[in-house]
C-alpha cells in the first residue's frame, strides 16, 4: 500500500488498484499537494505499473467522494498570485484530469455523497461511474464566479450527457442527484449505498481479468476517435485491431475457446 497525506493506494492479487482519497474531515478536498500527487500517481500507472490492470477511485468518509478544491488551502492562496501563477495552477489541475483520462488501465469511480467542482471533473474523467443513491454532483464553478469550463469539463460533459444537458449543468452549477445522473448518463448505474464498494470492486475485477492490452487500446481509440472523421476512425480501428491480433492474448482467447476453459490473458 502506498500512503500519502492525501490518498491511499493498494493493489490486490487480481491487479485491481484501489485509490482512496483520504481527507474525510474536508470531504476529501484537494490541495496543491493533492493535485500534484494524484497527477503523478496516475501518470505512473500509465507507464510504470504493468501489474495494475484496473483502478477503483473512491473517497473516504460518509460525506462524499470529493468536494473539489480546498477553500482554505487553495482559494486564499490564489488571490495572491499573478496571471502566471494562476495559469500554473490551472494547468496543474487540468493535468490531473488528463492523467486520469489517459492512464492505461480502466478507471472505475465509486461515488457517494458530495461530488463537486474538481471532484466532479475527476469523476467524469473516469471510464465508469458507479454511484450510491445519496450522490449529488455539481460543477460549481459559476457559483464562485468562474467558468464552468474548467479542468476539461466542457470536453468531457458533452460526451457523457450531450451538449444541451452539459450546457445546463455547466452554466448553472446546479446539483444533479443520483437518479437524474443515471437517467442522463452522467453515471453508469446507481446501487444501494451498502453495495457501492462491492459493485465497484467487482466491475474493476471483471475488467482486470480481461485482456489488458486490448482494453488499453479500446480506451485509446475512444479518445482518439472523438477528434476525427468517420473514414479516419474506420482506418484507425483497422490498424488498432491488426495490432491486437498480433498480441498473444488473441491466440490465448482462441486456445481457451477450443479447450473450453477461461482465457489466461497476459
Amino acid at each position: 500500500m502506498r500512503e500519502t497525506k492525501s490518498f491511499l493506494s493498494a493493489v490486490d492479487d487480481d491487479g485491481v488498484c484501489t485509490v482512496t482519497l483520504n481527507r474525510p474531515k474536508r470531504i476529501n478536498s484537494l490541495t496543491f499537494e493533492v493535485y500534484a500527487e494524484l497527477r503523478d500517481f496516475f501518470r505512473h500507472l500509465k507507464e510504470d505499473a504493468p501489474e495494475v490492470r484496473a483502478v477503483v477511485l473512491r473517497g473516504e468518509g460518509p460525506k462524499g467522494f470529493c468536494s473539489g478544491g480546498d477553500q482554505h488551502d487553495i482559494i486564499a492562496e490564489l488571490f495572491s498570485r499573478d496571471m502566471q501563477g494562476l495559469l500554473e495552477f490551472t494547468r496543474m489541475t487540468g493535468a490531473l484530469v488528463h492523467a486520469i483520462r489517459t492512464t492505461r488501465p480502466p478507471v472505475v469511480a465509486a461515488l457517494h455523497g458530495v461530488v463537486c467542482g474538481a471532484g466532479a471533473v475527476m469523476a467524469a474523467a473516469c471510464d465508469i461511474r458507479i454511484a450510491a443513491p445519496d450522490t449529488r454532483i455539481a460543477y460549481l464553478f459559476p457559483k464562485v464566479g468562474l467558468s464552468g469550463a474548467d479542468m476539461g469539463a466542457a470536453y468531457l460533459l458533452p460526451r457523457l450527457v450531450g451538449v444541451g444537458r452539459a450546457s445546463e449543468i455547466l452554466l448553472t452549477g446546479d446539483w444533479v442527484d443520483a437518479e437524474r445522473a443515471e437517467r442522463i448518463g452522467l453515471v453508469n448505474r446507481v446501487v444501494p449505498a451498502e453495495a457501492l464498494r462491492e459493485e465497484a470492486d467487482a466491475f474493476a475485477r471483471r475488467l482486470a481479468k480481461g485482456p489488458a492490452f486490448a482494453l488499453a487500446m479500446t480506451k485509446r481509440m475512444i479518445e482518439y476517435e472523438g477528434h476525427v472523421d468517420f473514414t479516419t476512425a474506420i482506418e484507425a480501428e483497422a490498424q488498432a485491431q491488426a495490432v491486437c491480433m498480433e498480441h498473444p492474448d488473441f491466440l490465448e482467447a482462441h486456445e481457451a475457446w477450443k479447450e473450453k476453459r477461461d482465457p489466461r490473458f497476459k
